[in-house]
This record gives C-alpha cells, structure tokens and sequence, in this order.
C-alpha cells in the first residue's frame, strides 16, 4: 500500500518566514525559504511516503471571494519579496523531484481536500497531511492524519476533540457557527467556541441547530433565527471543496526517493 505526503506548502513557508524578526527583504525570503525546503526534506525523510503533494494558494480572488466580498479582507498580504521569490521556490522542489500544485481560484486547502479524499476513496493507502490549518483537521474523519511539522506531533480524533470540543467531523459546523477571524468568515454573533461545541453536542449539525432554533428563547435563538442565512454562507466558506480539477495524476506525484 502506498503512502500520501499532502504537504500545505505556505502553511509552512510562511511561518518559516514570518519566524525571523527581520524586515522584509529579498534576503530575508531567501533565507526562509532555504529553510522551507529543508523542511520538505525532513518532512519526505520523516514519512517515507509514495507520493508527495506540496500545494500552495496561487493567490488574488478564489470562488469563496465570489461567494462572500469581505473574504479574507482582514488579511495581511504576502511581503512582496517572498511573493516574488516563490516561483524560484517551486523551481527548486521541481529539481528535488516535486511537482507543485498552484491553481487560480481555488486554495491549497480545496486542492489538499480533492486529493486525500480521493486517495482514501480509491483505498491506495494512508494519507498523512503535513499543517497546522484548522480548516484541514476534519480530513481525520475520513481516515487521513495530520501532522504537525512544527510541534513534530500527530493530530487525531482525540487532540481535535480535546482542542475544540467536538470530533473532527464536526469542525466545519463549528467554524460556521463560531466564526474565523482569520479569514473574516462571521459566523453568527453571541456564538463562540465554547456555546458552538454545546450547540454540536446537543443537536450534532447545523441542521438540526436551525430546526431547534424556535424554542431557544436566550440571545443565542435570536442570534441563529436572525442571522440564518449568514450562518449557512459561513458553512460554505468553510467547507473544502473536494471535486477540484487539479490537473496531475499519481504517477505525476509519485516520490522516487
């Protein structure tokens, strides 16, 4: 059986980068991204895999900008100098035997979540994702495992339980109802982490919240009533999109160590 390395390529990069307290530059992106491929490197030597998956964002306007404008507005952008360095970067895991996956409108997560579950589905073995994004942990519902590079620590049913008070499979529920600042996804307002999880707990999903909501008399009935259909674009703009055309088939992925 084989073994899939899906690695979120700026999830690393990215804190690689913004780890050195130096102002941007171009030798401060040289010097992370130096680092990021020894990162690829230990994370290929670590897991051993068959076939690896290193996916980026492309970056700009995605399909979630066109679902909701404010997407992502609180967002830093990218330091220009590790922008520009990233086709160089890609150049480099092309020479190490990688193929990077980048593609307009869709981000890594879309592409991350199209090809685990494609791999599990056609049962060719295990899957390891290689981040530290939330967004991605409920992979582990379908029999894939995370791994996270920083903490050098696995990430399973239990750690996202005792982490967010509900099974993996449950995430992209609690994210709708509770928000992601990170991505300026609402949610719905008098709802956190905490009321969110007890929501999930009682119900088990956001269907089922909404059929309940009429005899919920506190502010968090009125909140859900009120703000309904926010509540189910947020459940959009958190949920991976799993049929991406990614363009690369296993034999393209395939690791030859």
């Amino acid at each position: 059986m084989g073994r899939l390395l899906a690695i979120d390529g700026l999830n690393i990069v990215r804190r690689v980068y913004e780890a050195s307290p130096e102002p941007d530059s171009d030798l401060k992106a040289e010097i992370a991204l130096r680092h990021a491929l020894n990162s690829f490197r230990t994370l290929i030597n670590g897991h051993e895999p068959t076939h690896v998956l290193p996916a980026f964002d492309y970056g700009g306007v995605t399909w979630r900008h066109a679902l909701y404008g404010g997407y992502r507005e609180g967002r830093a952008p990218m330091p220009a100098p590790l922008r520009a360095a990233l086709p160089g970067f890609y150049a480099k895991l092309e020479t190490f035997g990688l193929r990077p996956v980048s593609l307009p409108e869709v981000e890594a997560d879309d592409v991350i979540g199209t090809v685990v579950m494609r791999w599990l589905g056609q049962e060719r073995g295990e899957a390891v994702v290689a981040t530290t994004d939330k967004d991605l942990h409920c992979l582990i519902a379908h029999g894939a495992r995370v791994w996270d590079h920083f903490k050098s620590e696995w990430h399973d049913h239990a750690w996202v339980e005792n982490k967010w008070g509900v099974p993996p499979a449950q995430l992209p529920d609690l994210l709708a109802l509770m928000g992601d600042a990170t991505d300026s996804i609402p949610g719905v307002s008098k709802v956190g982490l905490k009321t969110a999880a007890k929501l999930l707990r009682t119900y088990g999903t956001i269907d089922a919240i909404m059929a309940g909501a009429g005899i919920l008399k506190d502010a968090v009935g009125e909140a859900l009533r009120k703000e309904r259909e926010m509540l189910y674009l947020s459940r959009q703009l958190v949920q991976l999109k799993t049929d991406v055309q990614v363009g690369v088939s296993w034999n393209m992925l395939a690791w030859q160590a």
